[in-house]
């Protein structure tokens, strides 16, 4: 029977807890979500004790679903100051369904020692302390966890930089080898495990009961409609775009729209496009060989593998995974060019500890300040090093774009209710900056992911520099990746159920066959927009208002290289989304 494990820190106990009627039907980001507004202050302070850190895998994560091996991190965030959800691709997902454990919730802290380990088992969960993980990167963690406790395990932890409680620090999970790479990176919610006095948690799967189903026959109905999809569609069949490139491909795509952000947010397209775009990236891989790998799972049951193991020259392993929000965070942003260079600022973020995008986006700013030149990958490596050791500097990027920019001065910085946008410009592409406005969780590709129609013509063309109709894009594709979060698929699935009925057909009968429910599919728009509606009642008592839901003011006046365009949709337009 599904549980909660409730995990009081100040106590150093842990407790099984009865799912409660309100959350049967809950799982991943609606579940997060909505403990976070039942049990967590909204005008608390994020690192202080009264915030609570939630982890739930997805209502089908664990069972044979494809690419549903997802977990939902959730806290009011120290970076935004709100509600946050931050997800991943793990192995650690899929365990935690099968050992039936609907939630994991941390609440309270330590009065002294520390660090702590949870280790999580079929009979329950327990802390023990971790002293000799103190201060370690994360690959040093996952090694030492794995020795200790067997390799079948799955591992949780934060680097330096989310015991240093840098509001740009992210959880780290182990990928479908072990590696420390698979991050809940957005929010800062690494900062709030670190104030928590918890380094990691350890999962053992064994004698794992499975995922309760109520009719397994529709399940795997829809299951196999889901995956027939998945296999047809162009951008996620195998051999397909994702598959080959991985989301780098982006990279070319949107730097020839006018829509990759270059040089900290001052232009549309990057002159180093190709030379660290998808392409690129496949025939380095495929030319250095080894260990270098392209098409890889971030976990079992994956059917997309969008992964990637990146070689050094002589073969060997240098980091995983080589993502487009990441390439282009530490490398268009920064206007760096030199694969190899991003390469290691992405191996020293996964190991310190922090989001790609954040750091990126902060390191940028840095640049536009003068700490570091543009294009100078040596130097923005060495800024790195400054993070993961905790000095001055580095605890001012440590905190973010927005604390970096107020710390230096700078005006243009792209951020929204404090976190740092993505790799999609919404001066070029209006649809992704209302959801950049308007999402609960500030800017977020993954909150409203409207790329899909505005640049890659997947479910429907629509013209990105228009205003009309962009309220209503934005609304819907936030409501339905609040679903989809919430029920533990991957995001890239969306690809295909937009263009094929029968996949979003497969979606809805995977659920009810696990749930035992009825849900149509306009009933899965509205679970999704009443996920959304929970995290904006949040943030209101929070103390949000209209006024964080706007973007930068400089994007309304500045012209965006090479098109020309501002970010247009008038503020009126941007009140109507919730209304």
């Amino acid at each position: 029977m599904a549980k909660i494990l409730r995990v009081n820190m100040a106590e150093q106990k842990v407790t099984e807890e009865a799912v409660p009627a309100k959350y049967r039907t809950l799982g991943g980001r609606g579940l997060t979500s909505q403990i976070v507004m039942d049990e967590v202050p909204p005008s608390c302070h994020p690192l202080g004790p009264n915030n609570k850190l939630v982890f739930a895998p997805g209502i089908v994560t664990g069972t044979a679903a494809a690419s549903s091996g997802r977990i939902s991190v959730g806290a009011k965030s120290p970076l935004t100051g709100g509600i946050k959800e931050a997800n991943a691709g793990t192995p650690v997902a899929q365990m935690l369904g099968r050992l039936q454990i609907k939630a994991i919730i941390v609440e309270n802290q330590p009065q002294g020692g520390g660090p702590w380990l949870l280790r999580v088992t079929a009979n329950g969960g327990e802390l023990v302390q971790a002293d000799l993980l103190k201060g370690k990167v994360t690959s040093e963690v996952n090694k030492a966890l794995f020795e200790q406790y067997g390799e079948r395990v799955g591992i949780v932890t934060v680097g330096p930089a989310g015991e240093y409680q840098m509001t740009m620090a992210g959880i780290c999970f182990n990928d479908a080898e072990g590696r420390a790479s698979r991050y809940a990176g957005r929010g800062g919610l690494g900062a709030v495990m670190g104030s928590k006095g918890l380094k990691a948690i350890v999962v053992d799967p064994t004698n794992a009961p499975g995922v309760e189903m109520q009719n397994r026959r529709l399940f795997r109905q829809g299951e196999r409609k889901l995956l027939e999809a998945l296999h047809t569609h162009s951008i996620t069949k195998p051999g397909g775009t994702l598959n080959t490139y991985g989301t780098d491909a982006l990279v070319n795509v949107l730097s020839e729209a006018g829509g990759l952000p270059t040089r900290n947010f001052s232009r549309g397209s990057f002159a180093g496009a190709n030379k660290i775009g998808g392409e690129t990236l496949m025939e380095t891989i495929a030319k250095r060989g080894g260990a270098g790998k392209s098409g890889h799972a971030c976990g079992p049951g994956c059917a997309i593998q969008c992964s990637n193991i990146f070689p050094n020259a002589d073969g060997s392993e240098r980091v995983s995974v080589m993502e487009y929000e990441s390439v282009w965070a530490l490398g268009a942003n920064c206007e760096i060019d030199n694969l190899d260079n991003i390469a290691e600022m992405i191996r020293l973020c996964n190991e310190y500890g922090v989001d790609t995008i954040e750091a990126g986006v902060a390191v940028g700013v840095a640049m536009e300040a003068g700490v570091a030149p543009f294009g100078n990958g040596a130097a923005a490596i060495r800024l790195l090093h400054e993070v993961g050791r905790g000095t001055p500097l580095g605890r001012i990027l440590g905190n973010g774009a927005a604390f970096t920019g107020r710390a230096f001065g700078v005006v243009r910085v792209p951020v929204t209710k404090g976190q740092a946008m993505p790799a999609y410009e919404p001066r070029v592409m209006k649809g992704m900056g209302v959801t950049y406005a308007t999402s609960p969780m500030g800017a977020d590709h993954t909150a409203g992911y409207s790329v899909a129609q505005e640049i890659l013509g997947v479910g429907g063309k629509v013209d990105p520099f228009s205003v009309e109709g962009k309220v209503d894009l934005s609304r819907n594709m936030q409501a339905a990746t609040a679903f989809i979060d919430s029920f533990g698929y991957c995001l890239f699935v969306s690809f295909a159920v937009l263009d094929i009925p029968s996949g979003l057909e497969g979606i809805r009968e995977s659920i009810n066959g696990v749930l035992g429910t009825k849900l149509t599919t306009e009933d899965l728009g509205k679970f999704g927009m009443k996920i959304l509606r929970t995290e904006r009642r949040f943030n209101k008592l929070a103390g949000f208002t209209k006024a964080d839901d706007r973007l930068p003011e400089f994007m309304s006046y500045e012209p965006l290289p090479p098109h020309n365009q501002v970010f247009n949709v008038p503020d009126a337009e941007l009140d109507k989304v919730f209304g």
